[in-house]
């Protein structure tokens, strides 16, 4: 029940971004604004996400992870309201923020309850089982989005939140497990300086996609930089520092990072641009493209639990790399769909893709918790959700960068690129075969 707890939450957050995303065409020509403008429902989300997934992994490790992740769905269930009413595209952005806000605090601590609740010989399972979950709430999301849609308006999608965040609040109330608590204060300024950190690098990306100079972008990451010294000189010699560099002594934790962030980065750019290519280029029907974006994410889902058990057998840096070069091939043969597709011709593409990304995540996850102490789970869980949302608002933000620079042709190039971060992702992956095994940091 506890673990159940924990995947009520986890589904509701990412199903939310399977529908918005599916929604996105709709939303831009009921709102009247372009493309380009419309994604900023998908980044409002994504910076509030990524400006607090660090501040409240901390929180969790002082005060529970349980009293965050109850206090985030009331946050994520009350602004999904918020959502469901807004009429312009900036009520619809601002409310967005908020549910980012609410989302942050549920996935920050998701992995350490995770890493709670399931014995370190099975964490492989639970991580396996977290994947599947993820995997299936992407994978209902674009239909049952589309078929929302094919009967009713866009502020429906935001309704069905509510029933959902209810259940996950019964339960978690009722069965999550209190966890250890450090006992060094909550540093606000460190907070402070994280989020605005991340929130500017991805910044400077959006400011590229939505019209800004190059002295625009240039000043954002300028400040993102003086910002991360800022912190890091802050928590020097810190136990537990909010961005846990700590952490990243280990060369598989670095790694699993790096590949984290670039695999999440292909999947924000495919599943941004993807409805975008099926309903203009390709001229499918909203329902045609919420349906065929499902193959990526039911293999996906299809394969958490299995590439779980093998990663408690297998090497973590093998399966990825294999996983990853799979996503790379797959992006490319998506980029080079002819004008007029068959069904098959789009489908065994998805497949491929979501073949290589079922293969890689659950290994990678495993591989980024086990590199941690317990008493450091917190800080790890979120390094793991920083990696996933940071890739995820880059290639969300990239994809409006490519549509600026050839709207015409702006979803096929968002894919190409994305093909670029999938082989990187690969690289990384592959890198870990010559790095020692995973160390207990701090343990005894």
């Amino acid at each position: 029940m506890a673990m159940l707890a924990v995947l009520l939450a986890v589904s509701m957050a990412t199903f939310d971004i399977a529908i918005v995303n599916t929604a996105l065409p709709r939303i831009a020509h009921d709102l009247h604004t372009d493309a380009a403008t419309s994604i900023w429902v998908v980044s409002a989300y994504q910076l509030s996400l990524v400006a607090t997934l660090l501040p409240f992994a901390s929180l969790g490790e002082i005060v529970g992870h349980r009293r965050v992740y109850l206090g985030g769905l009331v946050v994520f269930t009350s602004a999904s309201i918020l959502c469901a009413l807004s009429w312009t595209l900036p009520i619809l952005a601002s409310a967005r923020v908020l549910q980012g806000l609410g989302a942050a605090a549920v996935v920050s601590v998701n992995l350490a309850l995770v890493r709670f609740i399931y014995p370190p010989h099975l964490l492989g399972r639970g991580v396996g089982m977290n994947a599947l979950f993820v995997g299936a709430s992407f994978t209902a999301g674009p239909s049952l989005a589309s078929l929302i849609l094919s009967f009713g308006p866009w502020p429906y999608l935001f309704f069905i939140n509510v029933p959902m965040g209810v259940a996950a609040m019964f339960v978690g109330w009722k069965y999550l497990p209190n966890t250890t608590r450090s006992s060094h204060p909550f540093d606000v300024v460190a907070a402070v300086l994280a989020g605005m950190t991340f929130v500017l690098i991805v910044l400077g990306i959006d400011s590229a996609g939505h019209g800004g100079g190059l002295q625009e972008m240039a000043a954002e990451w300028l400040a993102a930089v003086v910002c991360l010294v800022s912190l890091l000189r802050r928590q020097s010699g810190h136990p537990a520092p909010m961005l846990a560099l700590d952490l990243f002594r280990n060369k598989v934790f670095a790694l699993s990072s790096l590949t984290s962030i670039c695999a999440f980065a292909t999947q924000g750019l495919a599943f941004v641009s993807l409805p975008f290519l099926f309903t203009g280029s390709l001229g499918l029907s909203q329902v045609e493209a919420g349906i065929l974006l499902t193959p990526w994410p039911a293999i996906v889902a299809s394969l958490a639990p299995v590439s779980g058990r093998m990663a408690d057998r297998y090497s973590t840096g093998l399966l990825g790399g294999i996983g990853l070069g799979t996503l790379a091939v797959g992006m490319l043969l998506l980029s080079s769909l002819p004008m007029h597709p068959s069904y098959a011709d789009i489908i065994w593409r998805l497949l491929l893709c979501g073949g290589g990304f079922g293969l890689f995540q659950a290994p990678n996850l495993k591989a980024l918790m086990s590199a941690a102490p317990p008493h450091r789970s917190g800080g790890a869980s979120g390094i793991v959700s920083i990696s996933r949302n940071m890739g995820q608002a880059s290639g969300a933000a990239l994809v409006a960068v490519c549509f600026r620079l050839v709207p015409e042709h702006g979803p096929r190039m968002a894919l190409m690129l994305g093909c670029g971060f999938a082989s990187c992702a690969a690289i990384a992956s592959l890198l870990r075969l010559a790095a020692k095994p995973p160390a207990r940091i701090g343990a005894d």
